[in-house]
């Protein structure tokens, strides 16, 4: 289903929608979601860079430590040995029973920090649940170590304009049955005036591959039947073009599917441009891509620049 909508840009986007659409690494700003967006913590803790999450499970242990202390200090002699009313004692103490520590030193002296100790003790066990069943999903999630290319080129390939971009598995093994997409994404607007943005599939020389092991060169034909026929630089930025590709295939080690996703953008496709070689013999008959080199491109001079 295409997105539809009057006048998309009527109502600019405050800059705290835009960063918190860079952090949630989105590619739109959604306004008027419902509340169970907040609710989704299993998503978010899957989403999230590893420096958040740590920083996200360690504000929750101070929080809830922070908490107990203010409950035992509601009594200031539930804690023996302890200096009366001090919080710092009671959250070192609250420290001690959430990570089952027991130094001994500090303990209940009453049946209201008996009652505390014996709560704090079950959320303990339920957070060390929910941690090492958070940490062990996002360790066991797979995911795809694929490089594209930063930019697509438009050049001649057998006699016809073809665009190209290129994709490498960064990993040792191969991946197995690999599918690629590749959307035509643009603006549209309607004999009525209603803008929809919409989505052509473009028909690629090779969409599957049995095995992906080095490098992938993905083709379009640019002929009449192609969303790209006639277009210009200046065309493609007026309708808001956006290639979206997608791969997708098992990975042999995890015998688990895998996505890549990449985006071009009007000034990531290049006229008159050709990707260089990356590929290699060695003298043992070994093939070598050099990924230093993928993302270079040279001059072609037999298509000409629009």
């Amino acid at each position: 289903m295409p997105e539809r909508g009057r006048n998309p840009g009527k109502h600019a986007p405050g800059p705290g929608e835009v960063a918190r659409a860079r952090r949630g690494r989105r590619m739109a700003i959604i306004r008027g979601q419902d509340r169970s967006r907040w609710t989704d913590f299993y998503h978010a803790t899957l989403t999230a860079s590893w420096s958040e999450f740590f920083l996200g499970m360690g504000l929750v242990f101070f929080a809830i430590n922070l908490l107990f202390a203010l409950l035992y200090t509601a009594d200031p002699h539930s804690i023996a040995n302890a200096r009366p009313g001090s919080l710092a004692d009671a959250f070192f103490f609250s420290v001690q029973t959430f990570g089952s520590i027991g130094y001994g030193a500090l303990t209940p002296h009453s049946a209201y920090a008996n009652v505390l100790v014996t709560a704090e003790s079950f959320v303990s066990i339920v957070n060390i649940a929910v941690a090492t069943g958070l940490v062990f999903a996002r360790i066991s999630r797979p995911f795809a170590r694929v490089l594209f290319s930063n930019v697509a080129v438009i050049t001649m390939f057998d006699g016809t304009p073809t665009l190209m971009f290129r994709a490498a598995n960064q990993r040792a093994n191969q991946i197995l049955d690999a599918n690629i997409v590749v959307s035509f994404a643009s603006q549209k607007v309607t004999k009525e005036g209603i803008v929809m943005r919409r989505f052509e599939e473009l028909k690629l020389v090779r969409a599957r591959t049995p095995l992906f092991a080095l490098s992938w060169t993905i083709m379009h034909r640019v002929d009449e039947a192609s969303p790209f026929y006639g277009q210009t630089r200046d065309t493609l930025i007026e309708n808001q073009v956006e290639l979206i590709a997608l791969i997708s295939g098992t990975d042999e080690t995890l015998s688990e599917t895998i996505f890549a996703r990449q985006a071009y953008a009007p000034h990531h496709i290049l006229w008159n441009r050709r990707f260089i070689d990356v590929l290699a013999v060695t003298e043992r008959g070994l093939r070598v891509v050099d990924l230093n080199r993928f993302h270079d491109t040279e001059a072609d001079p037999v298509i000409s620049a629009p």
